[in-house]
């Protein structure tokens, strides 16, 4: 978090705009931004706010983790096994 937070804050510094600047932009308090900036967080809202405004909203792509499940493969291949199911002993009852 504390990257993207020296990431965020060279954002804001390349657009020069200050913590008000950006504070007031994303409709959020300055206090929320300087803790994004320190890698503290925050809520999605509030930092997804702050990144549309220093034009980065882009960024949000690279944080979605990449599909790994194929719902085709999963109906070729059947439904997987949830628990293994007791060994049959046979039905010799002497």
């Amino acid at each position: 978090m504390l990257e993207l937070g020296e990431q965020l804050r060279a954002q804001r510094l390349r657009m020069n705009l200050t913590l008000e600047d950006v504070a007031k932009s994303a409709g959020v308090s300055i206090n929320v931004v300087r803790r994004l900036e320190l890698g503290e967080g925050a809520t999605l809202g509030s930092f997804v706010s702050v990144l549309r405004v220093l034009g980065r909203a882009d960024w949000l792509a690279t944080l979605k983790p990449p599909v790994t499940i194929n719902p085709l493969d999963m109906l070729r291949h059947g439904a997987q096994r949830q628990r293994a199911s007791k060994p049959n002993r046979g039905h010799n009852k002497s």
